[in-house]
Formats: C-alpha cells, sequence, structure tokens
C-alpha cells in the first residue's frame, strides 16, 4: 500500500467524549502504520472533555501511563477532501501491548457486546439518525450560535421553524451536495436529509448495516465531515445537544432489529406486534436506561434536551408508532420490524450509545423480561414515577457508576474510567461562576 509522498494522514480514535485523539504523520509511514499501527497513551481514552488527564481512572500513574496499540480498522484510509491541503484520514481503535483488546477504549467496549450477541447467533443489524445545527460562520468565534443566511436564498438569514423544509435545504444546496459527495467517498452510506424543527436544524439517516462497529465508524466520520465541509462553506456545525435553550435539541436515534444464523429477523412474527424476543430486548432497554443515561447524555447541555413536550422522552416508555415514548416500534414490513431507541442526545460518543442499547436488549433476552404494557397516546402524561430518568448530569453519573448490571455487560474497567472523566468534569464546571451568577447577584447581595 502507498500513498503520495506530497500528503499527509490523520490516524486517530475516539476518546469516551467521542473527541478524536492521534497523530498526523507522513504519507511515506502509511505501510508500517497498516502493519504495525500508532502507540497512543492508554490514558488518552480517559481524557476529559478538555482533553486533560484524569488522575482517578487508574491509568495514569499507576501504569506509567503506558501505551496501547492503535491499529486501524479498515484497510484503506479515505480522503479528508475538504481540507485546504491534501490529506488521509484512518479510523482506529486501541489494543494492549498484548494485543488483547483495551476494554475502556469505546468501540472495543461495542465490539464485546457484539460479541456476546455472536455467540447465542445473534447478529444486531442497527441504522443511526443524527441531528446538528448548522450555524452562522462566526458562532464558533462568538461561541454564541446563530443562524445561517441561504447562500441561495437572496441572503435570508434563518430565524423560524420549518420543519419539513424543502426552501430550506435548497438555499444550503451546496453544502448539501457536498456532503452527500463525501459521505460516498467515504463510505458512510447517507440517506434522507430531514429540515428539522429548529432555525437551521437537518437530520441525515445513515442506512441499516449488520456491524454495529461499523454503524458506530461511520456515525463518527459523518460527524467529522458535516463540521470540516460546513467551516469550507462558511458556516459553522454543531451536534451539541441543546445549542439554543427555546428550540428543539438535537437527537441521535438508533433504529435495532436482530437477525438469527439464517439471516432471519427474529423480531418478526408475522404480525405488527413483534416477538417476544422484541419484547424480551425491549425490557432490557427501559429496566437499564436510567443506569445507562450517562451513555446517552454525557454532558452538563445534554439534559436541557429531557423536558416535557420537548420531544425528548423522560421516562423510560415504549409503544407502537408512538413519538413521545423511549423506545418505538415503528410502523413498517413485517420483515423489517425493529425498535426505535429515541433517549440520546447528538452529542453522545456513538459507540458508547449502540452499547448501551445492545446491552440493555442483550440484558432483556438473556433474562426473558417482559415489558409493561405499551404507551397509547401522550407518555408524557402518563409517566410512572418509578420509570423518570435522571435529569441531572451528577445523578446520572452516580446511577452508571453503581450499575452492576452495565459493569456485567459493558466492563468494569470501562465504568471506572468513564466515570472518573464525567466527574472530573462535573468539578471543573461546578467551579465556574457564572455570568448569570454575577448578573444577578454583585451588586445586590
Amino acid at each position: 500500500m502507498s500513498s503520495d509522498n506530497n500528503n499527509e494522514f490523520d490516524l486517530f480514535i475516539t476518546d469516551l467524549n467521542g473527541n478524536l485523539r492521534g497523530k498526523r504523520m507522513p504519507s511515506n509511514t502509511l505501510d508500517k502504520v497498516m502493519e504495525e499501527g500508532v502507540k497512543l497513551p492508554r490514558s488518552v481514552v480517559g481524557f476529559d472533555f478538555w482533553g486533560d488527564d484524569v488522575l482517578e481512572n487508574g491509568l495514569v500513574f499507576e501504569t506509567g501511563d503506558s501505551d496501547g496499540v492503535c491499529m486501524p480498522v479498515h484497510p484503506e484510509p479515505v480522503p479528508v477532501s475538504w481540507a485546504e491541503t491534501a490529506r488521509d484520514q484512518i479510523l482506529a481503535t486501541m489494543y494492549n501491548p498484548d494485543g488483547s483488546p483495551f476494554l475502556a477504549d469505546p468501540r472495543q467496549v461495542l465490539s464485546a457486546v457484539v460479541k456476546r450477541y455472536k455467540e447465542k447467533g445473534l447478529t444486531p443489524v442497527v441504522a443511526t439518525e443524527l441531528e446538528f445545527y448548522l450555524m452562522d460562520g462566526k458562532s464558533e468565534e462568538t461561541q454564541r450560535p446563530q443562524p445561517p443566511v441561504l447562500v441561495e436564498g437572496h441572503g435570508r438569514r434563518l430565524s423560524e421553524t420549518d420543519c419539513y423544509s424543502i426552501d430550506e435545504m435548497d438555499g444550503l444546496a451546496l453544502f448539501f451536495a457536498e456532503v452527500r459527495e463525501v459521505c460516498e467517498q467515504q463510505g458512510v452510506p447517507a440517506d434522507t436529509i430531514i429540515s428539522e424543527l429548529g432555525p437551521g436544524q437537518f437530520e441525515i439517516n445513515l442506512n441499516h448495516v449488520d456491524n454495529p462497529m461499523l454503524a458506530g465508524d461511520q456515525a463518527i466520520m459523518f460527524k467529522r465531515l458535516v463540521r470540516g465541509i460546513a467551516r469550507k462553506h462558511g458556516y459553522a456545525a454543531t451536534f451539541m445537544a441543546k445549542p439554543y435553550a427555546d428550540k428543539s435539541g438535537n437527537g441521535f436515534h438508533v433504529h435495532f432489529s436482530l437477525l438469527n444464523e439464517a439471516g432471519e429477523n427474529v423480531f418478526d412474527n408475522g404480525g405488527d406486534e413483534g416477538t417476544d424476543m422484541l419484547k424480551h430486548a425491549v425490557a432490557g432497554m427501559m429496566q437499564t436506561m436510567a443506569d445507562g443515561m450517562l451513555t446517552f447524555a454525557p454532558h452538563m447541555n445534554s439534559y436541557r434536551r429531557f423536558m416535557v413536550g420537548a420531544h425528548a422522552p423522560t421516562c423510560a416508555s415504549w409503544g407502537y408508532e408512538n413519538r413521545t415514548v423511549a423506545i418505538r416500534v415503528p410502523d413498517s414490513p413485517c420483515v423489517a420490524r425493529r425498535v426505535e431507541h429515541r433517549v440520546a442526545g447528538a452529542d453522545a460518543n456513538p459507540y458508547l450509545v449502540l452499547a448501551a442499547i445492545l446491552a440493555g436488549a442483550l440484558y432483556g433476552i438473556d433474562n426473558k423480561l417482559m415489558p409493561p404494557a405499551p404507551v397509547e397516546g401522550d407518555a408524557y402524561a402518563e409517566m410512572d414515577p418509578e420509570l423518570v430518568l435522571p435529569n441531572r448530569w451528577d445523578d446520572a453519573t452516580e446511577a452508571f457508576a453503581n450499575s452492576d448490571v452495565l459493569s456485567e455487560y459493558l466492563g468494569e474497567e470501562f465504568i471506572r474510567v468513564f466515570t472518573a472523566a464525567k466527574r472530573q468534569e462535573q468539578q471543573k464546571l461546578h467551579a465556574q461562576i457564572s455570568d448569570i451568577e454575577y448578573e444577578s447577584y454583585l451588586g445586590f447581595l
């Protein structure tokens, strides 16, 4: 394998927050990297959001800050076509020096869950739906979101909700055309583009794949290419959960079905209701949802999505063709019987979202759990107090840290490292005095 010596390439993994960590290297090292990988400290996976070491995670001083080996997950690099200078990228995953998977690496966490399905002769099929806001290019500089100006819309700035608007997409046609082109270059199976509920908010659906790690890879690459292409066109893009206090948040919905070794959908019983296996999976996802909330809502801002009537579920509920519940069974042909998990925000790490969903479903299948009756009508009006989801970051962190089920299905090392990162982030943010505190109290108390 070779590449133009004038080019460089980025090799990166994702840390637990989904931030990309790695190295930029000259292309004449590509063959060696594809064969041997690249060394990075294992502690990189457990960095806090700002890239600082988390000393409480057990990966720094206790290990001498030892290296792991980051191995490419695909056989070829893909182009970073939006870059000002020619460059490729390689997505990787981390192993221990002895070749065993490093089980705090988010892709390896997901891989370990999928392996448990394989041992049962089952293959998860997943599809992702990611929402994002396109903003004025100055938003990153000012650190305040502002809707974009439609380049092909006579200079009109988006200001109102215009859900399913074709005109909005027409005004951004060059941006979306390049997104589609680069998705094709990188093997990201982009499907439908939808104008969503906020000004400049869009959703792009990725097609189903029968490899959850590949689905996670595609979601990671998709988020990077959207942000990169937005900057190229003079915009900014954000997958932040709630960039506007009074507008819709960015969700990350996951569709999920299961195939047996014969390639048959084990959720399909020939009718609308679905099989007992589907209900076992639903029950497991419901029972683990509160404990796994930290994977679905990993940041302080994440919890601003979860309020009654805001199109984000606040309770572990399920129902048929009902968008007010947390787990929806969509109306579809029987052969495509599946569930849609509607809790996560677009700010979450795709690997961890998929891992937590699949772990919950497997817990339900292993224990043949059955869910309560499906919700009909408004799930917000019928909330069971025992199924209400954590709506505070610190509460979600403690529920996650103390979950015996998630520790069993996702691994003790991952639970420890992720919890430590979140606690450090909370300490940093809680130590800051906000603008509104000064504005409210400084001259009056």
